[in-house]
């Protein structure tokens, strides 16, 4: 009885693994041995940065937040409590896009949320 190896499979399969390391300098997109290495690396940076990029970019809209609430007397905390005191649903990414090209509706906001501050402290006393 012949063996059997099942080369259409393994040959389909070593294909898609050169066909995704397309682009690789030298022996990572030639030769199936490195490639299947270099492929899963990538595809384990590309799932672990996916993650990474969602983190950066709150880290971005925050520190852009605080500058433009800074600049209109109020820190990002004192901020971030008026935003939920005066019932603003808007997020940090359309806040901040807000405080970076519109400043006049951002300073609106600001002072929308300065007398929910004012209201909120009054009601405690």
């Amino acid at each position: 009885m012949p063996r059997a190896t099942n080369a259409p499979a393994t040959r389909e399969r070593r294909k898609g693994v050169l066909k995704k390391a397309k682009g690789y300098r030298g022996r990572r997109s030639k030769l199936f041995r490195y490639a299947k290495d270099a492929t899963m690396k990538g595809q384990y940076w590309a799932y672990r940065d996916r993650k990474t990029r969602k983190r950066t970019f709150r880290y971005l809209w925050i520190q852009r937040l605080n500058a433009a609430a800074r600049a209109n007397g109020i820190s990002y905390s004192r901020f971030a409590e008026g935003l939920k005191a005066a019932g603003i649903g808007l997020d940090r990414k359309v806040l901040s896009d807000l405080a970076v090209s519109d400043q006049a509706a951002f300073k609106s906001i600001v002072d929308q949320v300065k007398s929910a501050l004012e209201t909120k402290s009054k009601k405690a006393a």
